[in-house]
């Protein structure tokens, strides 16, 4: 049976406030659980004055505190910025407030624009090159599992519970899963920035799987962008705004809000613009409900996978949630 989760990065809809975005964000996690979606992540951005949130693990206690039962987690923490240790104490809360619900997903991308890098890593000196390193810490945190001769293995990350976050890896390409492989760790695959290279981490992930004390089979997701809506022309509609948002980030231009589908109409396209936007289409999922299903069935089978993290960036909240009550109904997710 194939898996539903979410993906939200609390866009701000052009002539909306972040507040806005951020209740926006607490009513979908709501619509989520109630739809049958299994979890329900949220990114780590910095400095991007279009996305309300920076602080996943900020955001997760408020999200945990308005569900009850959908699985929460962050998509991911950009864990070099900060010591594992930190990182386990602030999972650790969590998992404490809201039992068997708390997903750790972890990146080592920067999640911003250097400044923003530089401004969080001021006066430490970060190696991109521990990342391996700080994952296995955090688990070790996690688990109460430092190895004997760790320097800090009689250091506890509090609170003390008998329960831990599962760990999940997230990259956009092979690295991230040769590491999730080798320490035996979920892996999420990020198909939605729009890289080819899914297939083939997938397929390393699983053929390079170790089994540890926390996962004893390979699990893996991976992240797609998709639209759904009850015709062909609505769904392409709607992902004007998406359509644009990308174009932009491609092109470099600072974004200060999730553009309208009526703005994303009026835009002064090149061609080069358009075929730019056509070239992305063809990794997003936009359609009918059947049309989708189809294409994620087949997506699942090349990426060997039965879960589907979608990410929807649809301008108008009702049309978004419809989009996730169309796809939740043609997968039969919904309880």
């Amino acid at each position: 049976m194939v898996k539903l989760s979410v993906l939200d990065q609390s866009h701000i809809g052009e002539g909306r406030t972040a507040r806005d975005a951020l209740d926006e964000t607490t009513r979908l996690a709501q619509e989520a659980e109630r739809l049958g979606y299994t979890r329900f992540w949220v990114s780590e951005h910095h400095g991007m004055p279009m996305l309300a949130h920076s602080s996943p693990e900020v955001l997760l206690a408020h999200l945990g505190a308005h569900t009850s039962s959908i699985r929460l987690g962050s998509g991911g923490v950009m864990l070099p910025h900060y010591s594992a240790y930190k990182v386990a104490e602030n999972f650790r809360l969590l998992e404490a407030l809201h039992p068997g619900r708390i997903d750790v997903g972890l990146g080592r991308a920067p999640g911003g624009m250097p400044i923003a890098s530089r401004a969080l890593q001021q006066d430490k000196r970060v190696d991109i090159d521990r990342y391996p390193e700080q994952v296995a810490d955090l688990v070790g945190y996690l688990h109460d599992a430092l190895p004997a001769d760790h320097p800090f293995a009689r250091l506890a990350a509090m609170p003390a519970i008998p329960t831990a976050p599962s760990v999940w890896l997230l990259g956009s390409s092979d690295e991230s899963a040769r590491i999730a492989a080798r320490q035996g760790l979920a892996f999420g695959f990020a198909q939605f920035f729009g890289v080819t290279e899914g297939e083939r981490a997938m397929r390393l992930y699983r053929e390079s799987f170790r089994p540890s004390a926390y996962l004893k089979e390979p699990m893996s997701l991976a992240a797609v962008l998709v639209i759904c809506a009850e015709t062909e022309e609505e769904a392409n509609r709607l992902a004007f705004s998406s359509d644009l948002l990308f174009l932009k980030l491609e092109l470099g231009q600072e974004l200060r809000e999730l553009p309208s589908v009526a703005t994303a109409e009026d835009y002064p396209y090149t061609e080069y613009d358009l075929q730019r936007i056509r070239f992305g289409r063809q990794r997003r999922f936009v359609g009918t409900p059947e049309r989708v299903k189809a294409e994620l069935l087949a997506a699942g089978e090349r990426y060997g996978t039965d879960e589907f993290m979608v990410v929807t960036p649809v301008y108008d909240q009702a049309a978004r949630i419809r989009s996730y009550e169309l796809l939740a109904d043609a997968f039969g997710v919904r309880p």
